[in-house]
């Protein structure tokens, strides 16, 4: 099957296979006698696999790495789950930094009286040096912005 199948039957679009050839994370597809790429259900199998670990958060590094230890049967799961327990603890960072900066925007938000005045905190708070963000967000808290 052509590119736009292979993309169309895995769920990755044929620019990110086409990326993913080039970095190596798959390997090129063959070709046919007019040079198109063509892709078997075994391709398939692998482009579902990339897609369901970049559903995951996985970066390209990572994907390399689980790759490799699913086409070796020899692998330890040990190395699997490693891999896998790295990747929650960057997710959960990542998680404890988004709930912080909705807390923070929820603070500016509740702070700004949404009117007619050109006052705002929000963008008293954005346009703030990065060392005196935490002072607008306490004057924001106390409503003295």
């Amino acid at each position: 099957m052509n590119i736009g199948q292979a993309a169309a039957a895995s769920g990755v679009s044929a620019k990110m296979i086409r990326y993913y050839e080039q970095t190596g994370l798959i390997p090129h597809a063959a070709r046919t006698a007019s040079r198109y790429r063509d892709y078997s259900e075994s391709d398939l199998h692998t482009l579902r696999f990339v897609r369901r670990a970049r559903d995951l958060g996985f970066s390209v590094a990572e994907i390399g790495e689980l790759l490799g230890l699913w086409r070796d049967q020899t692998r330890r799961s040990a190395e699997v789950k490693q891999i896998a327990r790295d990747h929650i603890t960057v997710l959960e960072s990542k998680i404890r930094d988004l709930q912080e900066m909705a807390a923070t925007l929820g603070v500016l938000v509740d702070a700004c009286h949404g009117d007619s005045r050109p006052d705002c905190p929000i963008l008293q708070s954005l346009e703030a040096d990065p060392a005196g963000d935490e002072q607008v967000t306490v004057r924001a808290r106390r409503g003295a912005v």
